[in-house]
């Protein structure tokens, strides 16, 4: 059996011990508190970090330039700002993806504004002649890198009435301030030139906030006291794309391109019938053959991974033979009047 006026008095004396220390550091400020950090932590300078979060992933050397969008006519980023008020998740994300050194970043934010304003000062005259600000200096961005948050809640797994029916209401009422917030975050990396989604990740993280609920203590308790006092949405959110963070760089460690046979936006594989999928691809012509039987030329053309084959005939001589060309399908047969010769000699140049 539980000694319920024991466990009062215990908590009843944390309580007090935990309001005594309150009132000595009243008024204090502690400069690099780790009680204030999230695990996005310390600086960047170029390819330099200092005291970032060993748990980061690192590049040794950057995999191109980079920008950020958040969209934020999304749900989550009006939940984000309007219900938690928490700010742009970009900042954050910035100093991680530094630290890290696995992109350069370049500047597609607010802070366009402000570039474009100087360039407008340069072309008024009103900058001086060696202020440097001209054109072709800008460097582009490869890739985008979007986030997005897909769950966030507050105060999920309250304990308080399951210890309060075992214990009493008064260590009931302090278990009850036992919160955990859970963040599950999304970053995706875009590839700007072609569209191409690159890679994708999922991270997540859990918060346990320690807050005494004094309420069923009375009047003399009133005042909400609370025991560490954190605000766990914004560092689990923190964590949650850490986590997501270093998903992705592990990801790209692993990269290995999508290919498509025939090209990626030529038509895809998947057929569907009544329609002709098969557009732009590519192919050596590696066999003409006259059939004097049939008065037809007999071709086979070999895509350039050498894992399809097409044959058809034709009454006409088509002068491509061991060239790398370009074709559509017709009724799944390559179509004479779509040819285009894109090299000559191929099979002579790589395939000996």
């Amino acid at each position: 059996m539980f000694n319920l006026k024991k466990i009062t008095l215990n908590v009843s004396a944390a309580i007090l011990l935990v309001g005594s220390f309150s009132g000595c550091t009243s008024g204090m400020t502690n400069m690099g508190s780790s009680d204030a950090k999230t695990s996005a932590t310390g600086s960047a300078g170029g390819a330099n970090s200092q005291n970032a979060n060993q748990a980061l992933e690192r590049c040794s050397a950057p995999l191109g330039t980079v920008s950020f969008h958040e969209d934020r006519d999304d749900t989550w980023y009006q939940i984000l700002t309007r219900d938690l008020r928490l700010p742009s998740t970009i900042p954050v994300l910035r100093l991680m993806t530094q630290q890290s050194n696995c992109f350069v970043i370049v500047e597609r934010g607010k802070g366009m504004n402000d570039l474009m304003m100087e360039r407008q000062l340069m072309n008024s005259g009103e900058l001086r002649g060696n202020s440097k600000f001209n054109k072709g200096q800008m460097v582009a961005a490869d890739y985008t890198i979007i986030p997005s948050i897909t769950f966030s809640e507050k105060g999920t797994g309250g304990i308080g009435a399951v210890a309060g029916a075992l214990f009493g209401s008064v260590v009931g009422a302090v278990a009850g301030g036992i919160k955990t917030s859970d963040a599950s975050t999304m970053l995706t990396l875009i590839d700007n030139r072609s569209s191409v989604q690159l890679a994708a990740a999922e991270g997540s993280a859990r918060t346990t906030d320690w807050s005494l609920g004094l309420g069923a203590f009375g009047g003399s308790a009133a005042g909400g006291l609370g025991a560490y006092s954190k605000t766990p949405e914004g560092k689990t959110l923190v964590s949650a794309f850490m986590d997501s963070m270093n998903n992705l760089i592990r990801s790209l460690k692993a990269y290995k391109g999508q290919e498509v046979s025939g090209g990626l936006g030529a038509g895809g594989q998947l057929g569907v019938q009544g329609g002709n999928n098969s557009y732009g691809l590519e192919g050596v012509m590696t066999q003409r053959v006259y059939n004097d039987k049939t008065k037809l030329y007999e071709y086979e053309i070999i895509n350039k991974e050498r894992t399809q084959k097409w044959h058809f005939t034709s009454a006409k001589k088509i002068p491509y033979k061991n060239d790398l060309i370009r074709f559509n399908l017709l009724n799944n047969a390559p179509d004479i009047k779509s040819f285009i010769k894109l090299e000559s000699k191929y099979v002579q140049k790589y395939w000996k």
